[in-house]
Protein backbone atom coordinates (compact mmCIF):
# COMPACT_ATOMS: atom_id res chain seq x y z
CA UNK A 1 0.00 0.00 0.00
CA UNK A 2 1.35 3.44 -0.99
CA UNK A 3 1.57 5.62 2.09
CA UNK A 4 4.32 8.20 1.54
CA UNK A 5 6.14 10.42 -0.93
CA UNK A 6 9.35 12.04 0.28
CA UNK A 7 10.67 13.77 -2.84
CA UNK A 8 8.92 16.95 -3.91
CA UNK A 9 9.77 20.58 -4.56
CA UNK A 10 7.96 23.80 -3.78
CA UNK A 11 8.22 27.48 -4.60
CA UNK A 12 11.17 27.64 -2.23
CA UNK A 13 13.24 26.21 -5.09
CA UNK A 14 12.10 25.23 -8.60
CA UNK A 15 8.65 23.92 -7.71
CA UNK A 16 5.40 25.59 -8.69
CA UNK A 17 3.40 25.49 -5.45
CA UNK A 18 3.66 26.42 -1.78
CA UNK A 19 4.40 23.70 0.79
CA UNK A 20 0.87 23.82 2.21
CA UNK A 21 -0.63 23.19 -1.23
CA UNK A 22 1.61 20.15 -1.67
CA UNK A 23 0.64 18.83 1.75
CA UNK A 24 -3.09 19.25 1.11
CA UNK A 25 -2.74 17.44 -2.21
CA UNK A 26 -0.91 14.58 -0.49
CA UNK A 27 -3.76 14.33 2.01
CA UNK A 28 -6.28 14.21 -0.83
CA UNK A 29 -4.28 11.39 -2.42
CA UNK A 30 -4.53 9.38 0.78
CA UNK A 31 -0.90 9.53 1.89
CA UNK A 32 -0.08 9.35 5.58
CA UNK A 33 3.45 10.79 5.26
CA UNK A 34 4.73 13.57 3.04
CA UNK A 35 8.23 14.97 2.74
CA UNK A 36 9.12 18.35 1.29
CA UNK A 37 12.67 18.22 -0.08
CA UNK A 38 13.94 21.58 -1.29
CA UNK A 39 17.03 21.68 -3.50
CA UNK A 40 20.08 22.49 -1.40
CA UNK A 41 21.93 25.71 -2.02
CA UNK A 42 24.64 25.46 -4.69
CA UNK A 43 26.91 28.51 -4.80
CA UNK A 44 27.88 27.93 -8.42
CA UNK A 45 24.30 27.71 -9.72
CA UNK A 46 21.48 29.57 -7.98
CA UNK A 47 18.96 29.14 -10.78
CA UNK A 48 17.00 26.27 -9.25
CA UNK A 49 17.93 25.89 -5.59
CA UNK A 50 16.81 27.36 -2.28
CA UNK A 51 18.59 30.57 -1.43
CA UNK A 52 20.57 30.62 1.80
CA UNK A 53 18.38 33.36 3.23
CA UNK A 54 15.24 31.32 2.50
CA UNK A 55 16.28 28.14 4.31
CA UNK A 56 15.31 29.31 7.84
CA UNK A 57 11.85 30.32 6.55
CA UNK A 58 11.54 26.97 4.76
CA UNK A 59 12.34 25.07 7.95
CA UNK A 60 9.99 27.20 10.02
CA UNK A 61 7.11 26.86 7.56
CA UNK A 62 7.49 23.09 7.33
CA UNK A 63 7.47 22.81 11.13
CA UNK A 64 4.40 25.02 11.37
CA UNK A 65 2.59 22.90 8.78
CA UNK A 66 3.62 19.70 10.56
CA UNK A 67 1.87 20.98 13.68
CA UNK A 68 -1.14 22.29 11.75
CA UNK A 69 -1.83 18.99 9.98
CA UNK A 70 -0.48 16.55 12.60
CA UNK A 71 -3.83 14.78 12.88
CA UNK A 72 -4.19 14.32 9.11
CA UNK A 73 -0.69 13.56 7.81
CA UNK A 74 2.89 13.32 9.04
CA UNK A 75 4.97 16.13 7.52
CA UNK A 76 8.74 15.82 7.17
CA UNK A 77 11.10 18.63 6.23
CA UNK A 78 13.89 17.31 4.03
CA UNK A 79 16.50 18.49 1.58
CA UNK A 80 17.73 17.18 -1.74
CA UNK A 81 21.42 17.67 -1.11
CA UNK A 82 23.47 18.02 -4.25
CA UNK A 83 26.86 16.32 -4.15
CA UNK A 84 28.58 19.67 -4.57
CA UNK A 85 26.49 21.60 -2.07
CA UNK A 86 28.24 22.65 1.11
CA UNK A 87 25.11 23.81 2.95
CA UNK A 88 24.74 21.98 6.31
CA UNK A 89 21.97 19.39 6.59
CA UNK A 90 21.76 19.02 10.38
CA UNK A 91 18.39 20.75 10.78
CA UNK A 92 16.54 18.66 8.18
CA UNK A 93 14.56 15.52 8.98
CA UNK A 94 16.12 13.54 6.14
CA UNK A 95 18.44 13.95 3.17
CA UNK A 96 18.14 12.81 -0.44
CA UNK A 97 21.63 12.62 -1.92
CA UNK A 98 21.74 13.51 -5.62
CA UNK A 99 24.30 14.21 -8.31
CA UNK A 100 23.18 16.89 -10.79
CA UNK A 101 26.64 17.91 -12.02
CA UNK A 102 30.06 16.59 -12.84
CA UNK A 103 33.03 18.78 -12.02
CA UNK A 104 35.85 19.11 -14.55
CA UNK A 105 38.63 21.72 -14.51
CA UNK A 106 36.70 23.75 -11.90
CA UNK A 107 33.62 23.78 -14.15
CA UNK A 108 30.32 22.35 -12.90
CA UNK A 109 28.53 20.67 -15.78
CA UNK A 110 24.82 19.87 -15.29
CA UNK A 111 23.92 16.40 -16.55
CA UNK A 112 20.16 16.93 -16.72
CA UNK A 113 19.74 20.36 -18.29
CA UNK A 114 20.10 19.77 -22.04
CA UNK A 115 21.64 17.54 -24.68
CA UNK A 116 23.62 20.49 -26.03
CA UNK A 117 25.39 20.94 -22.69
CA UNK A 118 26.34 17.26 -22.62
CA UNK A 119 27.67 17.38 -26.16
CA UNK A 120 29.66 20.54 -25.49
CA UNK A 121 31.15 19.02 -22.34
CA UNK A 122 32.19 15.86 -24.14
CA UNK A 123 33.93 17.88 -26.84
CA UNK A 124 35.55 20.33 -24.43
CA UNK A 125 36.60 18.09 -21.57
CA UNK A 126 36.45 14.45 -22.64
CA UNK A 127 38.06 14.33 -26.11
CA UNK A 128 34.70 13.38 -27.66
CA UNK A 129 34.42 10.32 -25.39
CA UNK A 130 30.89 10.29 -23.98
CA UNK A 131 31.60 7.20 -21.92
CA UNK A 132 34.37 9.04 -20.07
CA UNK A 133 31.70 11.54 -19.00
CA UNK A 134 29.38 8.71 -17.97
CA UNK A 135 32.19 7.08 -15.99
CA UNK A 136 32.90 10.32 -14.15
CA UNK A 137 29.21 10.77 -13.41
CA UNK A 138 28.81 7.28 -11.92
CA UNK A 139 32.08 7.57 -10.00
CA UNK A 140 30.61 10.70 -8.41
CA UNK A 141 27.29 8.97 -7.70
CA UNK A 142 29.20 6.12 -6.05
CA UNK A 143 30.44 8.60 -3.44
CA UNK A 144 27.14 10.39 -2.81
CA UNK A 145 26.39 8.68 0.50
CA UNK A 146 29.87 9.42 1.82
CA UNK A 147 29.63 13.04 0.71
CA UNK A 148 26.06 13.91 1.72
CA UNK A 149 25.28 11.43 4.49
CA UNK A 150 21.98 10.86 2.73
CA UNK A 151 19.07 8.67 3.79
CA UNK A 152 17.90 8.11 0.19
CA UNK A 153 19.92 7.88 -3.04
CA UNK A 154 18.30 10.18 -5.61
CA UNK A 155 17.66 9.38 -9.32
CA UNK A 156 20.67 7.07 -9.71
CA UNK A 157 20.93 7.31 -13.53
CA UNK A 158 19.93 10.93 -14.02
CA UNK A 159 22.47 11.25 -16.85
CA UNK A 160 20.13 9.13 -18.99
CA UNK A 161 17.34 11.71 -18.76
CA UNK A 162 17.37 12.46 -22.49
CA UNK A 163 17.56 8.83 -23.56
CA UNK A 164 14.15 7.27 -23.64
CA UNK A 165 14.16 3.97 -21.76
CA UNK A 166 10.93 2.10 -22.34
CA UNK A 167 9.57 -0.87 -20.44
CA UNK A 168 11.37 -3.23 -22.80
CA UNK A 169 14.69 -1.48 -21.98
CA UNK A 170 15.22 -0.57 -25.62
CA UNK A 171 16.62 2.85 -26.42
CA UNK A 172 14.48 4.97 -28.70
CA UNK A 173 14.88 8.64 -29.58
CA UNK A 174 13.01 11.09 -27.40
CA UNK A 175 10.47 13.08 -29.36
CA UNK A 176 12.29 16.34 -28.65
CA UNK A 177 15.86 16.81 -27.42
CA UNK A 178 17.49 13.38 -27.74
CA UNK A 179 20.91 12.27 -26.56
CA UNK A 180 20.27 8.83 -28.02
CA UNK A 181 22.93 9.48 -30.64
CA UNK A 182 25.69 10.16 -28.12
CA UNK A 183 25.54 7.16 -25.81
CA UNK A 184 24.04 3.70 -25.48
CA UNK A 185 22.93 2.39 -22.08
CA UNK A 186 23.92 -1.12 -23.23
CA UNK A 187 27.52 -0.17 -23.96
CA UNK A 188 29.94 -2.28 -21.85
CA UNK A 189 31.65 0.78 -20.39
CA UNK A 190 28.33 2.30 -19.35
CA UNK A 191 27.23 -0.93 -17.71
CA UNK A 192 30.55 -1.38 -15.94
CA UNK A 193 30.40 2.19 -14.63
CA UNK A 194 26.93 1.94 -13.11
CA UNK A 195 27.48 -1.54 -11.71
CA UNK A 196 30.64 -0.37 -9.95
CA UNK A 197 28.69 2.55 -8.48
CA UNK A 198 25.89 0.25 -7.28
CA UNK A 199 28.40 -2.10 -5.67
CA UNK A 200 29.94 0.77 -3.72
CA UNK A 201 26.61 2.26 -2.69
CA UNK A 202 25.23 -1.06 -1.48
CA UNK A 203 27.87 -1.11 1.25
CA UNK A 204 25.92 1.68 3.01
CA UNK A 205 22.49 -0.02 3.06
CA UNK A 206 20.79 3.20 1.94
CA UNK A 207 17.69 2.79 -0.28
CA UNK A 208 17.65 3.89 -3.89
CA UNK A 209 14.63 5.86 -5.00
CA UNK A 210 12.47 4.68 -7.88
CA UNK A 211 11.83 8.14 -9.26
CA UNK A 212 8.84 8.81 -11.53
CA UNK A 213 9.56 12.51 -12.05
CA UNK A 214 10.92 12.21 -15.57
CA UNK A 215 7.77 10.35 -16.59
CA UNK A 216 5.43 13.02 -15.24
CA UNK A 217 7.45 15.72 -17.03
CA UNK A 218 7.44 13.86 -20.35
CA UNK A 219 11.11 12.91 -20.65
CA UNK A 220 10.74 9.16 -20.15
CA UNK A 221 8.14 6.42 -20.06
CA UNK A 222 9.88 4.53 -17.24
CA UNK A 223 11.43 5.62 -13.95
CA UNK A 224 14.98 6.13 -12.76
CA UNK A 225 16.77 3.79 -12.43
CA UNK A 226 16.07 1.67 -15.49
CA UNK A 227 14.82 -1.88 -15.12
CA UNK A 228 18.22 -3.54 -15.61
CA UNK A 229 19.61 -1.45 -12.78
CA UNK A 230 16.63 -2.19 -10.57
CA UNK A 231 17.10 -5.91 -11.18
CA UNK A 232 20.81 -5.72 -10.39
CA UNK A 233 20.24 -3.71 -7.21
CA UNK A 234 17.55 -6.15 -6.01
CA UNK A 235 19.69 -9.20 -6.83
CA UNK A 236 22.47 -7.75 -4.68
CA UNK A 237 20.28 -6.96 -1.69
CA UNK A 238 19.47 -3.30 -2.31
CA UNK A 239 16.33 -1.56 -1.16
CA UNK A 240 14.00 0.95 -2.83
CA UNK A 241 11.59 3.74 -2.00
CA UNK A 242 9.12 5.32 -4.39
CA UNK A 243 9.60 9.03 -5.13
CA UNK A 244 7.64 11.33 -7.41
CA UNK A 245 10.12 14.22 -7.57
CA UNK A 246 6.95 16.29 -7.86
CA UNK A 247 7.22 19.97 -8.78
CA UNK A 248 3.45 20.54 -8.67
CA UNK A 249 0.45 19.18 -6.77
CA UNK A 250 -0.84 17.02 -9.60
CA UNK A 251 2.28 14.83 -9.80
CA UNK A 252 2.59 13.82 -6.13
CA UNK A 253 2.81 10.00 -5.90
CA UNK A 254 2.76 9.97 -9.71
CA UNK A 255 2.05 6.45 -11.02
CA UNK A 256 3.22 4.86 -7.79
CA UNK A 257 0.65 2.10 -8.27
CA UNK A 258 2.48 1.00 -11.44
CA UNK A 259 5.84 0.60 -9.69
CA UNK A 260 4.93 -0.33 -6.13
CA UNK A 261 5.79 -3.99 -6.72
CA UNK A 262 9.37 -3.05 -7.57
CA UNK A 263 9.96 -1.90 -3.99
CA UNK A 264 9.13 -5.34 -2.55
Amino acid sequence: MITKDLHMHTCYCDGARAPEEMILSAIEKGLNTVGISGHSYTFFDESYCMQKTAVPRYLAECRYLRAKYFDRIHVLCGVEQDYYSDYPTDEFDYVIGSVHYVKVDEEYIPVDESVAILKDAVEKHFNDDIYALCELYFATVADVVNKTGCDIIGHFDLISKFIEVGDDACDVPHTGDSANAIFDIHHPRYIAAWQKAVDELLQHDVPFEINTGAISRGYRTSPYPNKDMIAYIKEHGGRFVLSSDAHSTDTIAYRFEDYEALTE
